[in-house]
């Protein structure tokens, strides 16, 4: 019973001080590479700032009816 119990503390701790481990093959990122991709990112932001945003199309009434009924009706649904 001694021995059970003495495996069974084992495996526990075992289990235990594997989970603060990181798992194998997974690196951290070295600092040039997460440089890089903080710069990748910027530039992207910068790009995506820098375009000029598509004009509004102006709704038809029979859109915008249809628009103010499918939005009463989910409020509608929201209060059930």
């Amino acid at each position: 019973m001694k021995t059970f119990i003495f495996l069974i503390a084992l495996t526990l701790s075992g289990v235990a001080s594997a989970q603060g481990k990181r798992p194998e093959g997974k690196q951290q990122m070295r600092q040039e590479d997460r440089q890089r991709m903080r710069e990748d990112m910027n530039q992207v932001y910068r790009d995506r700032n820098s375009r000029p945003e598509r004009p509004a199309r102006p709704m038809s009434p029979q859109e915008r009816e249809k628009l103010r009924k499918d939005v009463q009706d989910a409020n509608k649904q929201m209060k059930r």
